[in-house]
């Protein structure tokens, strides 16, 4: 058996030391060690994004990501979004457009969105339904999905002080 390692990351605004075996994937560190259970765990194998999280500012599907990966860096989960008295305008939205029903990809979708919107704050229909293609939901239907993230845009627009796509 492989022995354990000493991870560090900043997880939710908050740096966090975790043990985790070489094998474990950050989704398994996540939900059993640091009890952190809003990514879900789908398909295993990348597939439906019901585990995405935020890391880098990147979306990623922590089921594909070993624990020992996440050395040094900045991840955001499903948990970290929302402000101490509200909902951030991405749950809102998808409270309001009914965009979700089980809840199981939810989460996902929502950390999914947020990485998006975070590099294209005007999108497109087309650039959300691009964007949102690695997430699978089985029961809601991806219009309600689009409209809630299209809200969600707006009312970032609408609070921020330009709506510019940022140049990679």
């Amino acid at each position: 058996m492989a022995k354990k390692r000493i991870v560090t990351a900043t997880i939710n605004g908050r740096e966090e030391e975790f043990l985790c075996q070489p094998r474990q994937t950050l989704l398994e560190v996540l939900r059993n060690t640091l009890n952190l259970t809003g990514a879900k765990e789908g398909c295993s194998n990348g597939n439906c994004g019901a585990c995405s999280v935020v890391m880098d500012g990147k979306a990623v599907n922590t089921c594909m990501v070993l624990a020992v990966e996440a050395e040094g860096t900045e991840i955001e989960t499903i948990e970290g979004l929302a402000p101490g008295d509200g909902l951030d305008p991405l749950q809102e939205a998808f409270l309001e457009n009914a965009a979700l029903q089980c809840g199981i990809c939810t989460p996902g979708y929502i950390m999914s969105a947020k990485a998006f919107l975070d590099k294209n704050p005007n999108p497109t229909e087309e650039e959300i339904r691009f964007s949102m293609a690695g997430n699978l939901c089985r029961c809601t239907g991806y219009d309600k999905i689009v409209r809630a993230i299209q809200q969600a845009a707006e009312a970032r627009c609408g609070q921020a002080a330009s709506c510019e796509k940022e140049t990679v």
